[in-house]
């Protein structure tokens, strides 16, 4: 955790005016200064940034907050990078943490290796002989030298420890080189995590480079490189290097994708590479696992409009969007949408056929990825006979039930009404029936619920010693608040530490739904951090109403003023716990 007193003096040296100038105009307006917003497409200035309390808050988008906020928002890292950024802006040394200075000297270290690493693979590919099979086969893909050098595309050695001998020469030490995930440690000593495979290198959201991607060529001796049989081959999980919020391409495309307001996932490394070659600049893709809420969570930094373009009719499948995953991204805000790729190629093979055109136009053409998934239920039954209608409505049913937006879910349900060929208060019907089946459990205890929600009654069921206030508004998602309202009396009659009986529960859904809860072989999560996600959720309650009293006020009264200055505390206060 930061230092306080870094903070403050870090704060103290920063002019958030002529923080915000180096971004955005900004102008002088009587005691204050108004700027063109740059977190939302504007022509007149709607922020507002007070020098003295050094706080900002536009009155078109809501963005707001502090000097932390602004670097946080406009560069896309987190607190402590932020407060690093501006330290050195600054000339401000902070505090030193000795636990810390230990972690930042090893992830160094291991993050040079890696950028040496690149360079080695980058010249052996281009010169080596026995690189001869990845050459040919990034020249069969229209990879020219521009590219290989743009990409810093390379090749590993199919020896046992070519690279592990030259960093070492190199003075790398042998820390260095297993905490980059570069070597490992075996009987004989130190040995190379890659070889006889073409290198893609993986750089963070800060441009550090972290890891590799290895592909596997068929040309090259399979029996001298490692993990022969996998297509790819990726770094480990590492100290610098993290699958799961990682995300290949996005240091080239953090800035087009602000810009755009738009990111495209596709799925490996070369369609990231087809995808900026065809001119599209927001391309990014997943480094060896399924796309999860911690990349949703990165890709917000930098937008709210996600295409998943990928090569086949199951695009929501590819992105392991399956169906018990899918509420994730509705769940985040995001605009989440589907790109089928012509013919089922991928980026890669329509570059290299010469059709790199149609790439964009296939990401200008992407449909709501729940739109997509209800087309694809749907085709799975004939409609023309009144069996399949009735399946194929079930079916879908199931889908809109995932929408929490009332006005949202209407208009899936007359989708759904034209696509099959029934009445809208049918389709409705449907999807307030909870899609029962004979014999099969109700919608409403099956389907997959908030997962933070989820996690909150988990540990309210569990009852823990110390467990504070919770109310039913604190649950968003109908089923979970039914399933605690249920449950109210009996844990009022439970002791401290004792777990809630659920059986009095006289729903049978209901009491499903708490089952699987009870049931979950997960660890449960601290009270602690549940009553810190609690408060910022009621903080964001409170934020939503102060900016709906903020549109009925006129701007400049005293009413306004206070409300503004409400607002602003109430973020700040948000920001702080998430700091925490």
């Amino acid at each position: 955790m930061a230092d306080r007193g870094d903070i403050d003096r870090v704060r103290e040296a920063t002019d958030l005016v002529e923080l915000i100038s180096e971004v955005t105009k900004v102008k002088k307006s009587g005691r204050s200064y108004m700027a063109v917003c740059p977190f939302h497409q504007e022509k007149t200035a709607s922020m507002s940034v007070d020098r003295a309390q050094g706080l900002y808050h536009c009155f078109g988008c809501g963005k707001g907050g502090d000097i932390f906020a602004f670097v946080q928002e406009t560069q896309g890292v987190n607190f402590p990078e932020a407060l690093e950024m501006l330290a050195r802006r600054a000339g401000i040394q902070l505090v030193a943490d000795p636990a810390a200075a230990r972690n930042r000297g090893r992830r160094e270290a291991a993050v040079e290796a890696i950028r040496q690493a690149i360079d080695i693979y980058h010249q052996r590919l281009k010169s080596a002989p026995e690189a001869g099979a990845a050459r040919a086969y990034l020249r069969g893909r229209g990879y020219d030298v521009d590219v290989i050098d743009q990409w810093k595309i390379g090749f590993a050695g199919v020896d046992w420890d070519t690279l592990t001998k030259r960093l070492k020469s190199a003075g790398v030490s042998d820390g260095a080189l297993t905490d980059g995930g570069l070597a490992r440690r075996g009987r004989h000593g130190l040995y190379d995590v890659f070889r006889g495979r073409l290198m893609f290198p993986i750089h963070d959201v800060r441009g550090d480079a972290v890891g590799f991607g290895g592909r596997v060529i068929a040309e090259v001796d399979r029996q001298q490189t490692n993990n022969p049989d996998a297509k790819y081959v990726n770094s480990a999980d590492s100290i610098v290097y993290h699958k799961s919020r990682v995300l290949f391409g996005l240091d080239r495309a953090r800035r087009p994708m602000a810009d755009q307001d738009l990111a495209v996932v596709v799925e490996g490394y070369t369609d990231v590479i087809a995808m900026h070659l065809a001119g599209v600049d927001t391309a990014v893709a997943t480094c060896g696992t399924a796309l999860g809420d911690d990349h949703f969570d990165l890709l917000r930094r930098f937008t709210e409009r996600v295409v998943l373009a990928f090569d086949s009719d199951e695009a929501g499948e590819k992105a392991a969007l399956r169906s018990d995953e899918l509420e994730s991204p509705f769940r985040l805000d995001l605009d989440l949408r589907v790109a089928l790729m012509p013919d089922g190629l991928d980026p890669a093979d329509l570059v290299q056929d010469g059709r790199g055109d149609e790439l964009a136009k296939a990401v200008e053409a992407a449909r709501p990825l729940l739109e997509t998934r209800i087309d694809n239920e749907i085709s799975r039954f004939d409609i023309t006979g009144p069996e399949g209608r009735a399946r194929a409505l079930h079916s879908a049913a199931a889908q809109i039930r995932r929408v929490g937006d009332e006005i949202a879910r209407r208009e899936y349900a007359r989708y759904v009404a034209r696509a099959i060929g029934v009445e809208l208060q049918t389709v409705e019907d449907a999807v307030r029936q909870g899609g029962r089946s004979r014999g099969g459990p109700a919608e409403a205890s099956s389907r997959p619920l908030d997962r933070a929600e989820s996690e909150l009654l988990r540990v309210v069921l569990s009852n823990p010693r110390g467990v504070g206030t919770v109310e039913p508004s604190d649950f968003n998602d109908p089923i979970l608040r039914s399933a605690y309202e249920a449950v109210v009396s009996a844990i009022d009659a439970a002791s401290p530490g004792e777990p809630v009986d659920i059986t009095t529960v006289p729903d049978p859904d209901i009491q499903q739904v708490l089952r699987r809860l009870v049931m979950d072989t997960r660890p449960l999560p601290q009270w602690s951090d549940m009553a810190a996600l609690l408060e910022l959720r009621r903080l964001d309650q409170q934020i939503g109403k102060i900016r709906k009293e903020l549109d009925g006020l006129e701007d400049g009264s005293d009413a306004y003023s206070d409300a503004l200055r409400r607002l602003i505390a109430l973020e700040q206060k948000k920001r702080f716990l998430g700091e925490a």
